[in-house]
């Protein structure tokens, strides 16, 4: 089956982890957060039971005026016979009633499988099933049990996992609600031995930069039976066993677009951790990790993408080489004012740990007066040609310096770095560049740490504390994050300001940053015009700098800092109402209050 990835939050506490042998996966995770996480689910689970109460339900089952047939796709071979009943009896108590349930078994040396299917064959005329003569493993038998259907929909689930009761009822309204589109996933949870639901994972929106990451969409899965069919099913004797959900993934979105993928923000699938699940971990079935590579390296060259898969340290997820075209000359700009004791680390760490020559520094000075800083610009200058000093003789404006920089900068790939930051990655430009050449991307955001090695900036997150904040901040360096978003590439709505890289084209092309935001939210602003005009935003993890956040611009403690601050507070506000309430990178069941990805609490 395709592997399941357990992250933050998918152990109950230490003492069960322990019983249930999984001793080797404690360590890799916080139980602070794991605590949070399973008070604030057990809220939720509250929350949805009296959502799909039976009055309720029956006033939406009325409701429905398309009541497409969904065929549930279940490749079986030799599960726990209890674990395949509870499997079967999850679809048999679908709220919505419209389904086909077509099972291939796999030639299973367990007789008792046979029996099983035919017992519930027996009980309800919507379960077909077939016996396959020889063991073709999953990708055969999935194709075996895809003959079989009929409904205009296909919904893929695992022969020891269950569906949630209203998983149906909540597809058949999206497809009400979205009738051309081709993909929906959702939310999805895990299930212990017992029965018991922790660990939901809920996912980012439409999210193409991290499915090229790792199968983050997993299940629930429903595709559009016709585009099975177009992409010929699932991939036999390609080597992608163990990854084949992911394969038959990547290659329907290459057959359709982002507009017809929709995610359900809902819990809709319980994936079973139990010794031999894939769940509990990837040392269960490591060869999983080797089929995605394979997987997302065919789909890089079906696309005609010249970029290499590369392993990460952790199984399942990937990094793709994006090589630079040519040598383009990046021009890093670097506003300041005096700070000569953050400046000098900051340049010296760029010219000196960089394994990226072709750039061009422009330090942007704001009015420095101090000797030593104006003594050192005259060193630094003369002794390396590539930084420049260009005087700004005008009132502190973080957007409007910027943008006289970039209209002096000769590079086609500009990087804004802060006076504060420090190099850690020497591929830092190379990783950034790389990725802000790709046609499709807008704005490039580094994963930077306050000095005391915690996350400052791992992406910025819309509508947090009302407004806009750090994805991850405070996480200790080195943490998986949420789900793995600490550990991989991902599109995310805005990255800050501090080191952000960006075609220069594509600067001009939206107007630079907006002069009317002197001190904060510009980077919000600007990625999310960016966006606006059709391009994805990226975080990647590897690059890697430290940020000495705000050292040189001081806090907002006068009134007049603070009526500034609010000014533009508001205006970010009234321009980007919809997405502060929404952003399509995060998840409506998690807190707009905290920066951790825990839980809503309702």
């Amino acid at each position: 089956m395709a592997r399941k990835l357990v992250n933050a939050g998918a152990l109950e506490t230490l003492t069960q982890a322990r019983e249930l042998g999984w001793k080797t996966l404690w360590t890799e995770y916080n139980a602070l957060f794991i605590r949070r996480a399973l008070s604030g689910y057990e809220m939720q689970l509250v929350e949805e039971r009296a959502r799909y109460a039976r009055p309720e339900v029956s006033v939406r089952l009325r409701e429905l005026e398309v009541q497409p047939l969904i065929s549930i796709v279940v490749p079986v071979y030799n599960p726990p016979i209890e674990l395949l009943k509870a499997c079967l009896d999850s679809v048999l108590a679908q709220l919505y009633p419209h389904w086909q349930l077509c099972i291939a078994d796999d030639a299973s040396t367990n007789l008792a499988v046979g029996q099983v299917l035919e017992e519930y064959e027996k009980r309800d005329k919507r379960i077909r099933w077939v016996r396959r003569e020889n063991n073709g493993h999953i990708c055969a038998a999935s194709n075996s049990a895809l003959a079989l259907a009929e409904g205009e929909y296909v919904a893929l689930l695992d022969h020891d996992d269950c569906l949630v009761k209203h998983a149906l009822l909540e597809v058949v309204s999206a497809v009400q609600a979205n009738p051309v589109v081709d993909i929906f996933y959702s939310d999805e949870d895990f299930i212990d031995a017992e029965g018991r639901r922790f660990a939901p994972h809920y996912k980012s929106d439409w999210n193409p930069a991290l499915l090229l990451s790792h199968n983050y969409i997993t299940h629930l899965a429903v595709f559009r039976r016709e585009l099975l069919e177009r992409v010929g099913g699932f991939r036999e004797g390609a080597g992608v066993e163990g990854a084949q959900d992911y394969d038959l993934l990547l290659r329907c979105i290459e057959l359709t677009d982002a507009a017809k993928i929709v995610h359900i923000p809902r819990v809709l699938y319980h994936w079973r951790a139990h010794e031999g699940s894939t769940a509990l971990g990837p040392q269960e079935k490591s060869y999983t990790s080797a089929a995605g590579k394979r997987a997302l390296q065919d789909h890089l060259a079906r696309q005609g993408i010249d970029a290499e898969v590369l392993d990460t340290e952790d199984d399942n997820l990937y990094r793709i080489d994006y090589p630079l075209e040519g040598e383009p000359l990046v021009s890093l700009l670097i506003p300041t004012r005096d700070a000569l004791d953050v400046l000098r680390p900051c340049v010296e760490s760029i010219l000196n740990r960089s394994s990226y020559r072709n750039f061009e520094l422009l330090i942007l000075d704001n009015g420095s007066v101090e000797h030593d800083t104006l003594q050192w610009f005259e060193e630094i200058t003369a002794g390396d040609p590539r930084v420049r000093v260009l005087r700004y003789d005008a009132p502190f404006n973080y957007s409007a310096i910027n943008n006289f920089g970039a209209s002096h900068a000769r590079g086609e790939i500009i990087g804004l770095v802060n006076n504060d930051v420090e190099v850690i990655t020497p591929g830092w430009i190379e990783e950034l560049a790389s990725l802000a050449q790709r046609p499709e991307n807008g704005c490039i955001g580094a994963l930077l740490y306050y000095p005391d090695d915690t996350v400052q900036h791992a992406g910025v997150v819309l509508g947090l504390g009302g407004y806009a904040a750090h994805s991850h901040r405070g996480s200790p360096r080195g943490s998986q994050g949420y789900f793995n978003r600490l550990k991989v590439r991902q599109n995310l709505s805005a990255v800050t300001g501090a080191c952000l890289f960006v075609r220069k084209e594509l600067y001009e092309q939206v107007g630079g940053l907006d002069e009317s935001y002197t001190v904060a939210y510009n980077d919000v602003d600007f990625c999310l015009r960016v966006q606006e005009a059709g391009y994805l935003n990226v975080f990647t993890p590897f690059a890697e700098l430290y940020h000495h956040e705000s050292k040189t611009r001081g806090q907002e403690d006068t009134p007049e800092k603070v009526a500034r601050f609010d000014q533009e507070k508001a205006r970010l506000s009234d321009r980007w109402s919809a997405l502060l309430e929404r952003d399509p990178y995060y998840n409506p069941n998690l807190t707009h209050s905290r920066e951790d990805f825990s839980l809503r609490q309702y």
